[in-house]
């Protein structure tokens, strides 16, 4: 069921880069989006603990890793130095672990992956991608702004449209934004994923047990994944 609605997601779905350079040229960028934030993490203290006993209360199983390889699902009060990891799925999962598609076990399954609660949409852009995206980088450029700007304005575009509650820098170039979607008809979902797809998201997110990146984690135990935004009042 998952696999056919990633592929009504995702078919005849490409970049409009007529639309993604409207919404870059309303002017937003990374300084935007961190004024916006409801609550200011700018301590150099990491957050992660609290952030995610915010975003998961109770003590839901959460998949977490390490790296892709590494990872381990467990209740939410298991989880210790939660800071030095990469990865999260971004929902509660069912069980301790499930089997993949090649019906062997593990803790990170599609098959464990519960509802939704949060839906990621991640912006990544790359000049070498298309004559097209190298062109809007580069307009980027001589403004001044650069790829986060791009993915800041964006996020700001569709939290007019659906609760945002978290911006979290991957320390490469994107922003993964998680928007509160727990009890949403699928329906909507499709519809609006569809929309953020068309802005250039990563189509991969829409699966639910989809790794994101650890809110103020550790990318490879070198760069902070620095969160930019947190309003935990959209959870309400």
């Amino acid at each position: 069921m998952i696999a056919h609605s990633l592929t009504i997601v995702t078919r005849s779905l490409d970049p409009n880069f007529h639309l993604i350079e409207a919404v870059a040229d309303l002017g937003n960028g990374l300084v935007d989006l961190w004024e916006a934030s409801l609550v200011r993490l700018d301590s150099n203290a990491p957050g992660t603990d609290e952030i995610i006993g915010i975003l998961f209360p109770g003590t839901p199983l959460l998949c977490c890793g390490w790296d892709r390889h590494r990872f381990d699902t467990r209740p939410r009060n298991h989880w210790y130095k939660l800071d030095d990891l990469q990865f999260i799925v971004p929902n509660p999962m069912t069980a301790r672990s499930g089997l993949t598609r090649s019906r062997k076990p593990s803790a990170h399954a599609l098959s464990n992956a519960g509802s939704r609660r949060f839906l990621i949409v991640e912006f990544d852009f790359d000049a070498s991608r298309s004559a097209e995206e190298a062109r809007l980088l580069t307009k980027l450029l001589i403004e001044g702004r650069d790829e986060r700007d791009l993915c800041a304005a964006l996020l700001l575009h569709l939290a007019e449209m659906a609760p945002l509650v978290l911006a979290v820098y991957s320390g490469g170039k994107s922003l993964h934004g998680w928007f509160y979607c727990n009890g949403q008809a699928e329906q909507k979902l499709r519809r609006f994923m569809q929309y953020v797809v068309a802005l250039g998201a990563d189509k991969a997110s829409w699966i639910p047990s989809q790794f994101t990146r650890m809110p103020d984690g550790l990318r490879s135990g070198v760069t902070r994944q620095t969160v930019y935004f947190f309003n935990p009042s959209a959870l309400k």
